[in-house]
């Protein structure tokens, strides 16, 4: 499968990261044992998304596998047509509207491309299981910063010592200039995961795109949850497997679905660990709908506090997406003119621009701050 993977990249194929995983998953989905029939499919529905795409797959299976291609599926039966067709109805609603004039429909979307734009706090509980899964398969890349070490490249400042070595070797004559320029490593990351009553709904979701960063570079990256109390999840979210972390996570936390006291959390947060180097130029990410059960001068005060030493400060509010939102909330609106990213958070697709957002060190849709 690895082989198979390397050899699609290698021909231009975005079999990527997130495609890899599906495929995997595709194949354990599948009765045992693995044939190769049950393989090509797997593979060619989830590594595949253009029909170029398909005859480049179909020629590197070819070269991995051997022997001929799997016969075409056979067509739908004819029930399963005729629920798809059934789905291109005239606009009056039946043979009778309009003069009897068919104004076709298009068809309903996939399962998965709608629970994908769907709200996570409106759910039900296989649904929620299954978002849960598709959350674990967004990709995360880390934002990042210069460091002092410079490397060659080839375009950047004038490496002496190298122009001159490489000159040495044609009679002192630079006939090439080298060159270096300072590389860049990952920066500090901090999510901060607001686990009240009224995030109930979306703290799961968060706290699995936490522990993506997490897992992505553990060693730069904090994750707490904030409610009535602060509490650090870093370790309990280190787990490979998403479950499990969730799980002891979920036995960390003592605060779950109780009240939001954001002020004073921040304030802790600051005062045990911002200060000492975890949110000092690094990336931070809330995720909270800004109810704030305390004084919201002391969260604005605190905000301030946060903005003068982190790098960027990414606010995610599952409210954000609703029409006609505005941030009305006494904490949301305090903290507001400090946040450089403000961001919905309520699916899976604004986890994925989320995600987006912190690796690319800009917003989509425009900073907050004044």
């Amino acid at each position: 499968m690895l082989t198979l993977v390397r050899a699609l990249r290698a021909a231009g194929v975005r079999a990527d990261t997130t495609r890899a995983l599906a495929f995997t998953d595709a194949l354990a989905a599948t009765e045992a044992p693995a044939r190769t029939d049950r393989l090509y499919w797997a593979g060619r529905l989830t590594l595949c998304s253009t029909r170029t795409e398909l005859d480049l797959y179909d020629a590197c299976f070819t070269a991995c596998f051997g022997g001929p291609l799997p016969a075409p599926r056979p067509p739908l039966p004819l029930p399963a047509r005729r629920r798809r067709v059934a789905l291109l109805t005239p606009e009056g609603g039946g043979p009778g509207g309009d003069g009897g004039q068919a104004v076709h429909r298009p068809a309903a979307a996939s399962g998965a491309e709608v629970l994908r734009t769907a709200d996570l706090g409106l759910l039900s509980e296989e649904e929620r299981a299954e978002a849960a899964r598709l959350v674990s398969l967004i990709g995360t890349e880390r934002p990042r910063r210069p460091s002092r070490r410079a490397a060659p490249a080839r375009r950047g400042r004038i490496d002496p010592r190298r122009t001159l070595a490489a000159a040495a070797r044609t009679g002192g004559e630079p006939l090439r200039l080298s060159y270096r320029a300072r590389t860049r490593r990952p920066r500090k990351a901090v999510a901060l995961v607001d686990v009240s009553g009224s995030m109930a709904p979306y703290a799961e979701p968060m706290l699995r795109f936490a522990h993506l960063l997490l897992r992505g570079h553990p060693a730069s990256t904090e994750v707490f949850s904030v409610g009535t109390r602060l509490t650090r999840l870093t370790r309990e979210l280190s787990a490979p497997d998403p479950a499990r972390a969730l799980r002891a996570a979920g036995e960390a936390v003592p605060d779950w679905q109780g009240g939001t006291r954001l002020g004073e959390e921040l304030r802790t947060f600051l005062d045990l660990h911002g200060r000492r180097g975890a949110a000092r130029g690094a990336v931070v990410l809330i995720a909270s709908d800004g109810w704030e059960r305390g004084d919201a001068s002391l969260l604005a005060e605190q905000m301030s506090r946060l903005a003068r030493l982190a790098h960027r400060i990414v606010w995610a509010n599952p409210h954000k997406a609703q029409q006609g939102y505005r941030p009305r909330a006494a904490g949301m609106a305090a903290a507001l003119p400090h946040i450089d990213d403000f961001v919905p958070g309520h699916s899976l697709e604004a986890l994925e621009r989320l995600a987006r957002t912190v690796a690319r060190g800009r917003a989509e849709e425009g900073g907050a701050r004044a």
